[in-house]
C-alpha cells in the first residue's frame, strides 16, 4: 500500500478547495491513519504490503479488485511454502479484513473478500511464549554491569519488563515524567494498545533502577523527554530527543538470555510472560495481573500463565527402562 502523495495548496482561484483535498485521499489510507497505535500502524502497514507483494499487486485499484480466492492464495502460501505461524497468519488476515470493512463501511468495494476465509487454528487455552524461571530472572536483571550508563539503563528496562510486565513497545514509549508517585507510592504511567492511559503502582526495585539510570544519565528533569534512550557504546546517549526502538530492547533481552546460559527461543515477550506467572504463582489475584498486564480481557492472560507448566513432573521421567 503505497503513501498518498502530498496535498497541494489551496489556491484563491477556487481551483482545490479544502473539501477537494480531502476527498483526494485514498481511503486505505483514511483506514491506516484511524488506527491509534503507533505499533498498529506499522503492523497493519506491513502486513497489507505483505499481501500486495506477494501477489504482485502494485496500486490501490487493483487491491479493491481482489476476491476470496486471492486471499486464500496468500493464506495458504504463507503456511505451505513459508511456513508462518497460524497466529502470524491470523493476524495479516486479520489486518487485511479491517481494511476490507472499513472500504465496505464507505462503499468503496462492495464485498469483504477476508470474510469466508477460515482462518488457522491456534491454541487459545496456553500461549506459546517461553518464560524464565524465578532463577533466572534474578540471574538476568543482575546481568547488566552497574557501574556504566549502558548496564544501568539496561537494568532498569529488565525490571520494568520482569518487575512490572510492560510490553517492549510500552517500554519504549515511556518518558522521564511518567514515572512519578500516587498516594505514596512510586507509579508508572503507561500508554496501552489503542491508546488508552493507565498509571500502574511498580516494584520498588524498578523505581530505585530507574532512578540510578536517570542520575547517570543525567536527565531527570526533561520530564517530556523519552525515558529510555540509545546510546554510543556506553557513553553519552546518542540523541537527546530520540527513542529505544522496541526491536533494540528485544536484542538487549536476548543478549543477557544468552551471557546468563540460556539457549534461544526467549524474546522481550518472555519478560512478560514471566512476570505475569510469577506474580499469579505469588498470590496476585487475576484481575489485578490482568490490569497490570494491560489486557482487556482475562483469558488473554491465562495465555502467559504458565503455572500448568510443571517438567518435573512428566510422565516421560517415569519411564524408566
Amino acid at each position: 500500500m503505497e503513501r498518498s502523495p502530498s496535498l497541494p495548496a489551496v489556491t484563491r482561484s477556487g481551483q482545490l478547495t479544502r473539501l477537494d483535498q480531502l476527498a483526494s485521499i485514498p481511503e486505505e489510507e483514511i483506514w491506516l491513519a484511524k488506527q491509534k497505535s503507533p505499533q498498529t500502524r506499522r503492523a497493519y502497514r506491513l502486513d497489507v504490503r505483505h499481501f500486495m507483494r506477494a501477489l504482485g499487486i502494485t496500486s490501490t485499484d487493483a487491491l479493491r479488485q481482489v476476491d476470496h480466492r486471492a486471499v486464500i492464495a496468500w493464506e495458504r502460501m504463507q503456511r505451505e511454502q513459508q511456513g508462518a505461524k497460524s497466529s502470524t497468519v491470523r493476524r495479516r488476515l486479520a489486518a487485511l479484513s479491517s481494511l476490507f470493512k472499513h472500504l465496505v463501511r464507505h462503499g468503496v468495494v462492495a464485498r469483504n473478500p477476508v470474510v469466508d476465509v477460515e482462518r488457522p487454528s491456534i491454541n487459545r487455552i496456553e500461549g506459546s511464549t517461553a518464560a524464565f524461571s524465578k532463577i533466572q530472572a534474578r540471574k538476568i536483571l543482575d546481568a547488566p554491569p552497574a557501574d556504566t550508563l549502558a548496564g544501568l539503563r539496561d537494568r532498569a528496562i529488565l525490571s520494568v519488563g520482569l518487575q512490572v510486565g510492560f510490553r517492549r513497545a510500552e517500554i519504549a514509549a515511556l518518558n522521564v515524567g511518567d514515572l512519578h508517585q500516587n498516594r505514596g507510592f512510586d507509579a508508572l504511567r503507561v500508554i496501552r494498545k489503542g491508546g488508552r492511559r493507565e498509571a500502574l503502582a511498580i516494584n520498588p526495585q524498578t523505581a530505585q533502577r530507574i532512578r540510578a539510570y536517570l542520575d547517570k544519565a543525567g536527565h531527570s528533569d526533561q520530564r517530556d523527554a523519552p525515558l529510555f534512550r540509545p546510546l554510543r557504546g556506553n557513553a553519552k546517549p546518542l540523541d537527546h530527543s530520540g527513542r529505544m526502538d522496541p526491536d533494540a530492547i528485544d536484542r538487549m533481552v536476548r543478549k543477557y538470555a544468552a551471557v546468563t546460559g540460556l539457549a534461544r527461543g526467549y524474546s522481550a515477550h518472555s519478560m512478560r510472560a514471566t512476570f505475569i506467572t510469577t506474580a499469579l504463582e505469588n498470590g496476585a489475584q487475576l484481575e489485578d495481573v490482568q490490569k497490570a498486564a494491560g489486557h482487556r480481557d482475562p483469558s488473554t492472560t491465562k495465555l502467559y500463565d504458565r503455572r500448568g507448566y510443571n517438567p518435573e513432573k512428566a510422565a516421560s521421567f517415569f519411564a524408566t527402562y
